[in-house]
């Protein structure tokens, strides 16, 4: 059995993370691209940005307006730490604004931001040393069941317990770590 999602959130840091021919539905996948440590090359960007309004695959950049301005993006992806209310001139645009939060004080700035979408961290856990404890999916579901606003669960999802998300009340999921190790394992079973 597998959980069946109307969207998979795919957070990358780097382009070659992922090979997009892999996916073969569209519409259900959204790239969310984060890279904190090197410089962008723009050229390789909008290539990969076309290629992937041409398979239908939502596509997000991470904290960086300007770049989402330069190629276009579907919208921009608001990393927990970036407090910055400013962003609301993207609220009366087309873009879509992608929040992510730990908790109930940053889901409320989140909101305060402009966010229509909620990912929220950890579900499962997790092996990072520094990032201790996670909700489980009892205490996600009922958190989800308190908000109007729609979570996506992210944190320890991995193809051992891909089945468990059935049992989330989320429309959606986001994978960051197992789309670097496992690409075409963990797409292929995103039917």
């Amino acid at each position: 059995m597998f959980a069946y999602k109307k969207k998979y959130y795919l957070i990358i840091e780097s382009i070659r993370d992922i090979d997009l021919s892999n996916i073969k539905l569209t519409q259900k996948f959204i790239i969310i691209y984060r890279n904190k440590n090197k410089k962008d090359n723009i050229e390789k960007l909008l290539k990969f940005r076309r290629y992937c309004k041409t398979k239908r695959i939502g596509f997000f950049i991470s904290n960086d307006p300007d770049l989402m301005l330069a190629l276009n993006a579907d919208g921009i992806y608001i990393s927990a730490n970036n407090k910055k209310i400013g962003l609301n001139k993207l609220r009366n645009s087309n873009y879509k604004i992608i929040g992510s939060a730990h908790n109930i004080k940053e889901l409320n700035t989140k909101a305060l931001q402009g966010c229509t979408h909620f990912i929220f961290s950890r579900l499962f856990n997790t092996n990072y040393i520094e990032k201790k404890g996670f909700m489980g999916i009892v205490k996600f579901n009922l958190l989800r069941l308190s908000r109007k606003e729609n979570l996506i669960p992210l944190g320890g999802i991995r193809l051992s317990n891909l089945n468990k998300l059935s049992l989330v009340k989320s429309n959606s999921f986001a994978i960051l770590s197992e789309v670097k190790k496992k690409p075409a394992k963990i797409i292929n079973r995103l039917f």
